[in-house]
């Protein structure tokens, strides 16, 4: 049985990065590694595309060659044989014509989509050379082969389970696949992607279409922290959690994993494993179908989020107004992250402004509006059981001195979450820190 294994940017984002992989892929188990596009490649190349998009040729041309001259540059230190130096230099050649191929006259999505995908490409191609030059056999397997969206962008799982084991097959004495994270193709066979941190979803998407024995995410960090250790002093990884609590974690802003990893795991009853490629002997963080301790595991923080009050414009909440609200959301395809309710008006909150002003206009016909923008949702995840009491108490009185916009309870077991002004977030996860853990 296949293991899945996904390397980030920064796993990847040197050649000594890349030849410390080695250690870490080299057990015999069956595997497919995942892996990103090397550290930075993806935000130069979405600058690059919108230098494209500004017809700017002079800073298209100046970003192109920086980027390139950085894979010279890691190429001539990954290899030490002359043929493998010269196949890597090809590979960077064959992909950056490709890159200057497009103009700026008619530059269009799929053509960015397209641009996007090179990094993976690139990364997962010269891995693969490496792993020849040392005497490593691989496969490179190219995850526009099976990887797809169907007509509502959604992974299709039915064909990639069928088209990714006809790979596979092809192969049936390899031991160590290389695969794309992050980009596929849409249902009209073109150059697509599963947005930004879409590498985890791969992972997740692999692993349960082939029903791997484990996936594990490697990252820089040991495991998912109790906290974000870029902001409070003290912080401890967690060794296990469900994937109830884990998808709430990632869903509201724990950044060591992608929101949508969880679900194709979940469905298919696959462990996954968080672990540090700096420090590869940490235990890590295990995400499986087991019931781990009562009590709150751990804190994230969302940003950019817009809170909306919707008052009704009559006395008493009209008959079909709840309806009538959540159909505009439904219309414009924004999902709703928290609400609260009295008898005559709803607030909630959002993450995605692209048709604020649409939703806003259409909601004015039937309610009073009010926006509160800059906003943080702050969700405290654990075993909290509705009958058991104290949970909300604790997260309450943490935050006594730290004014609330919403509070949310009762939806999950697994969650109780809080709207507060994004200029107090640092402030709250201080304080909850301290008066949940014990950190000071």
């Amino acid at each position: 049985m296949f293991r899945v294994l996904k390397f980030g940017g920064t796993s990847v984002g040197s050649a000594q990065r890349m030849k410390d992989l080695v250690r870490l892929t080299a057990h015999s188990e069956p595997k497919i590694v995942v892996l990103s596009a090397m550290s930075g490649t993806t935000n130069t190349l979405v600058e690059i595309c919108e230098s494209l998009y500004a017809k700017d040729a002079e800073k298209t041309k100046k970003l192109t060659e920086t980027l390139r001259q950085k894979y010279q540059k890691e190429v001539a230190e990954l290899f030490s044989k002359e043929t493998s130096l010269t196949k890597a230099n090809h590979l960077i050649l064959h992909h950056f014509n490709f890159i200057e191929a497009f103009t700026m006259d008619m530059f269009t999505p799929n053509e960015e989509k397209a641009i996007l995908a090179q990094g993976e490409l690139l990364s997962t191609a010269m891995y693969h050379y490496y792993l020849e030059e040392i005497g490593t056999d691989s496969v490179l397997l190219p995850a526009l082969n099976f990887m797809r969206l169907d007509a509502n962008d959604e992974p299709d799982m039915d064909y990639i389970e069928k088209y990714l084991m006809m790979e596979l097959n092809k192969y049936p004495n390899k031991g160590i696949f290389i695969t794309q994270g992050y980009i596929c193709r849409n249902s009209f066979g073109e150059i697509d992607n599963l947005k930004r941190g879409g590498s985890d979803y791969s992972a997740s998407i692999i692993g349960a279409a082939i029903r791997s024995s484990e996936i594990q995410i490697w990252t820089d960090i040991d495991g998912m922290h109790n906290n974000d250790p870029r902001i409070v002093n003290k912080t401890h990884p967690i060794n296990e959690l469900s994937f109830d609590e884990a998808a709430e974690l990632a869903y509201f802003g724990a950044k060591i994993l992608h929101p949508t990893c969880i679900l194709p795991a979940k469905k298919r009853n696959i462990p996954v494993r968080l672990k540090n490629t700096m420090l590869p002997e940490a235990q890590g963080t295990l995400i499986a179908n087991i019931n781990t301790n009562e009590g709150v595991k751990a804190v994230a923080a969302k940003d950019g989020i817009t809170a909306i009050n919707i008052k009704s414009d009559r006395m008493l909440l009209a008959h079909g107004f709840l309806r009538a609200v959540f159909e505009i959301f439904e219309r414009y395809k924004t999902p709703i992250d928290m609400i609260t309710t009295s008898e005559v008006a709803v607030s909630l909150t959002i993450d995605q402004n692209k048709n604020l002003a649409k939703i806003i206009e259409e909601l004015k016909e039937i309610s009073l509006v009010e926006i509160d923008i800059d906003q943080t949702i702050i969700c405290i995840v654990g075993q909290l059981p509705k009958d058991k009491s104290g949970y909300a108490y604790k997260v309450l009185e943490a935050l006594k001195d730290i004014p609330l916009r919403m509070v949310s309870y009762g939806g999950s077991a697994n969650n109780i979450s809080v709207l507060v002004n994004s200029n107090l977030k640092n402030a709250a996860l201080m304080a909850l820190n301290k008066g949940l853990f014990n950190y000071n």
